[in-house]
């Protein structure tokens, strides 16, 4: 996947991205585990159970990074007018699709 150019000329953090990071790097591990299990031959059950834990982990991070950006960047933004506010409500609405 291609990444945008964001609109914002300042860095983008969150206190939440802390929070995304970890449950990232846990669903890294998860999925270490899998490949790992699936070299040794583990049985399919304890394989799928594993990617369970990894899908958790990434939804668990992809809903809260959108949280925090609903919540804090799109109430920045409909404090601005013109073109900036415009630009907000489009980022809103292409970010509403990964919900």
């Amino acid at each position: 996947m291609k990444p945008t150019a964001h609109p914002h000329p300042h860095p983008h953090v969150h206190a939440s991205h802390p929070k995304v990071a970890n449950r990232l790097k846990r669903a890294h591990g998860h999925l270490g585990n899998v490949i790992a299990m699936l070299q040794e031959q583990r049985p399919c059950l304890d394989i799928v159970q594993q990617l369970q834990a990894v899908e958790s982990a990434i939804h668990a991070a992809k809903k809260t990074l959108i949280h925090d950006h609903l919540d804090h960047c799109m109430d920045d933004a409909m404090k601005t007018r013109g073109a900036g506010k415009q630009a907000s409500l489009e980022e809103f609405k292409t970010i509403t699709k990964y919900l």
